[in-house]
């Protein structure tokens, strides 16, 4: 354990943190499930998820590494054997997610480079998105381009990689979302975007609010998928866990709310607020904005420094993604951060493919009806993070007991929360992610709709 990298203090581990948790999730997915979900009662509901049972689930994760030094498997396994199995499912998540996530990054360049070219126009033509997904080459062309540019960051290492993009990219990221989010308030239309994406109305509030709200908290937050446990295994002893969880947690609601805030005004603005346009779901980002920045005054620009945006947001992620994998292999096999990111980059290109071509030319295999990005984003996302986030509370409000958690929380400061954090993890969290693995599985499998 003495060779084990390690952020070299509390600014840098908050930024590497935050900057796994603010991704696609905060810029691409909370933005159409905000608009799609009733707005600001969405809102509402997300940031009472977010203190309480996110801020419980990632506290636990953070402390679980730093305790023990290890990624997921070695962190379970060396306090109870018996509960190796939740390391390992944890593990599954982002080898699962990386490659899939580096074909939406691909996507997210693509978009980069024709808002560089002077193509805003033609990215808002009606079957543009679908044409260029549907593709072979381009479309691996970009995936392996973003898989790349991440591989990159994760061979410097946690100090000379993470960190140090981290810091540069997190700053960028923060002034390029206020500076569209307050741009796109300005449009003529889009105030009563701003007010049904802030005001509450409790009478669109309901059970498919609260499910939808915990959902992205997973995906949002890097939660159940053993990157905290990671970035908590390079965390030094003297750095407080509570307060940086909070500022983590900051960082990530407050991208993902002026990302609400650049997309949701701006849909009202151009096609006044429709149930089609807030409906248009994962679609949001790809086909509607780029409409969006062709009706705008300077929106090539715009869109250029939006699909920046998306870029750094993307990569954050995608690096911490890596990041996880490549540390359960070095402390699984025993080898070195280089040989160990060579082998999950081709692991990431093999999976990452028919991700790719699913969308085109391998279109019409199915698993279990769906193509093969929307089957890993379901089978990780839905069923087996859940999966993880349950036995983890189970694991700690029984097994090891909060105690242990609490007392690893308290060696850098101490623990305010401590008493919330007790409740959630032993009596709440776990009701509330049974409901949600119950509704995602009904409804990833078409048996019921949210």
């Amino acid at each position: 354990m003495s060779n084990r990298s390690n952020f070299t203090g509390k600014i840098g581990f908050v930024l590497a943190a935050a900057g796994s948790a603010v991704g696609l999730g905060n810029i691409w997915r909370f933005p159409y499930l905000a608009a799609q979900y009733g707005g600001g009662i969405f809102l509402l509901t997300y940031i009472v998820l977010a203190v309480t049972f996110g801020f419980a689930l990632m506290t636990a994760e953070i402390s679980l590494g730093r305790k023990t030094g290890l990624s997921a498997i070695g962190a379970f396994k060396t306090l109870d054997k018996r509960f190796s199995f939740i390391g390992y499912l944890a593990s599954a998540v982002p080898i699962i997610i990386l490659p899939y996530y580096c074909v939406i990054g691909g996507w997210v360049i693509k978009y980069l480079t024709v808002f560089i070219g002077g193509g805003g126009s033609a990215a808002a033509a009606d079957g543009y998105f679908g044409s260029f997904i549907g593709g072979v080459w381009e479309p691996i062309g970009w995936f392996a381009l973003f898989l790349g540019l991440t591989a990159v960051v994760v061979l410097f290492g946690v100090e000379k990689g993470i960190e140090k993009v981290s810091k540069f990219m997190m700053p960028v990221l923060v002034v390029l979302t206020l500076f569209i989010a307050i741009y796109t308030m300005t449009i003529d239309g889009a105030w009563d975007g701003v007010i049904y994406y802030i005001k509450p109305d409790f009478s669109k509030f309901s059970v498919k609010t609260v499910l939808a709200a915990m959902g992205q908290l997973f995906y949002s937050m890097s939660l159940a998928m053993g990157i905290m446990i990671t970035y908590g295994s390079y965390m030094k002893k003297d750095v407080c866990i509570e307060t940086s969880v909070r500022q983590i947690e900051i960082f990530d609601t407050g991208i993902a709310f002026f990302a609400g805030l650049m997309v949701i005004p701006g849909v009202f603005a151009f096609s006044g607020g429709t149930p089609e346009s807030l409906g248009a779901g994962p679609g949001l980002m790809f086909v509607t904005l780029p409409k969006v920045f062709d009706h705008m005054s300077g929106g090539t620009v715009i869109g250029l420094l939006f699909f920046l945006l998306v870029l750094f947001a993307a990569l954050t992620s995608s690096i911490s993604l890596m990041e996880t994998v490549v540390s359960i292999f070095t402390d699984k096999l025993k080898i070195g951060r280089r040989p160990a990111c060579f082998v999950v980059l081709g692991i990431s290109i093999l999976l990452g493919i028919p991700s790719s071509l699913g969308n085109g030319i391998w279109g019409g295999i199915k698993l279990i009806g769906m193509d093969f990005l929307t089957f890993f984003d379901f089978i990780s996302n839905s069923v087996i993070m859940p999966i993880v986030a349950l036995a983890t509370c189970i694991f700690i409000g029984y097994i090891i007991k909060p105690k242990a958690i609490i007392e690893e929380a308290e060696i850098g400061g101490a623990f305010k929360a401590k008493k919330l954090f007790t409740v959630v993890i032993k009596y709440v969290a776990p009701v509330c992610i049974v409901l949600i693995l119950i509704s995602s599985v009904l409804s990833g499998l078409g048996i019921i709709s949210i």
